[in-house]
């Protein structure tokens, strides 16, 4: 079975859905839309999409995709999601869903409602260097996991011009380190320490340009037993060619091994009581994080047409929404925030 896939926007992240999607054998792009006419012919023109239409609803009712991929700014997300519904499309939609808790779950009520499969895209879990670590922690290389740590560095926050080349919305949002970024972290370290439990947040502005915190540290605890630590700068940069490749560096501690993510997306492998030494694996420096949005989107191919399980579900991801939600709360009252 081949999966016809229409996309909703053409914007800056738009090109790496775009460019997985035609790389994926599995799937076959029918149709963009977008009301930025020169995005269109460009998204169009590059990717060799047969159909472009300015109207959603247009659009499915023309070419009758299997799935809808919603690439569109986040206060778009509902309406063009309730278009899908109507026509019982399967949807995957960028985050964070909605823009909001109240609004994601308004998504996976009509996605119930309708009776059709609802996919969060969220890459990050699906970055080649996750999912080796998963697979360590599964054999049991790191023994006991007694906790994980991440340190953002991308660098990109300095100055007037912060994010204007790129996501120039970003300098506008009243919420940005942890709704627009260390969202990724927050469903990452849960994929690969399991539930989290609790969160103490500190979060600050160091850049006068922009609306939200672009700096922070937040603490988890984890049902497991487990701790963990998100420390966010989006000023200070790291060692790495490109720090958009892992955007910062991560520590995975366990009782029998630790594990070492660095900037270049090699990990080192540091053996109780022995000398660290690089841990090789297999993955592609191609599109975005490691071709992480093509894997996603081959994860979610397999599930249509075979019923793999899935990850990432929209009701699932309503939980990283949980928890983001617990974190402002933390960073706004200075205390812990339990979560059930």
């Amino acid at each position: 079975m081949t999966i016809k896939v229409a996309v909703v926007g053409t914007g800056y992240f738009s090109q790496y859905h775009l460019d997985g999607w035609a790389r994926l054998p599995e799937a076959k792009l029918v149709a963009v839309c977008s009301l930025d006419a020169a995005g269109l012919v460009d998204a169009a023109a590059r990717y060799l999409i047969p159909r472009q239409f300015a109207d959603v609803g247009e659009m499915l009712d023309a070419v009758a995709p299997n799935l809808l991929d919603i690439v569109t700014p986040p206060a778009a997300h509902l309406a063009v999601f309730g278009e899908a519904a109507k026509r019982k499309v399967d949807v995957i939609c960028q985050k964070p869903l909605g823009g909001d808790l109240k609004t994601a779950r308004a998504m996976v009520e009509l996605a119930r409602e309708a009776g059709i499969t609802f996919v969060a895209h969220e890459n990050f879990r699906f970055q080649p260097w996750y999912r080796e670590a998963r697979r360590l922690i599964d054999r049991g290389t790191l023994g006991e996991i007694y906790g994980v740590s991440f340190r953002l560095r991308p660098g990109d926050g300095q100055g007037a011009r912060a994010y204007l080349d790129r996501q120039p919305y970003f300098q506008q949002m009243p919420r940005f380190l942890i709704h627009e970024t260390a969202i990724h972290l927050i469903d990452t370290f849960r994929f690969l320490l399991g539930e989290v439990s609790g969160v103490f947040a500190r979060l600050r502005r160091l850049n006068p340009e922009i609306r939200g915190e672009d700096a922070g540290l937040v603490l988890f605890d984890f049902a497991s037993g487990a701790a963990g630590l998100f420390d966010g700068n989006r000023l200070v940069d790291f060692v790495a060619d490109d720090p958009r490749l892992t955007m910062g560096e991560m520590l995975l501690e366990g009782a029998a091994a630790t594990l070492r993510l660095d900037g270049f997306g090699r990990l080192w492998l540091k053996p109780h009581g022995q000398a660290e030494r690089e841990h090789a694996y297999q993955w592609r420096n191609e599109g975005f994080g490691g071709d992480s949005v093509r894997a996603l989107q081959g994860h979610v191919a397999a599930h249509l047409t075979d019923g793999a399980p899935l990850e990432n579900s929209g009701e699932a991801y309503l939980r990283n929404l949980e928890i983001e939600e617990a974190i402002y709360r933390s960073a706004a009252s200075g205390r812990w925030e339990a979560l059930a």
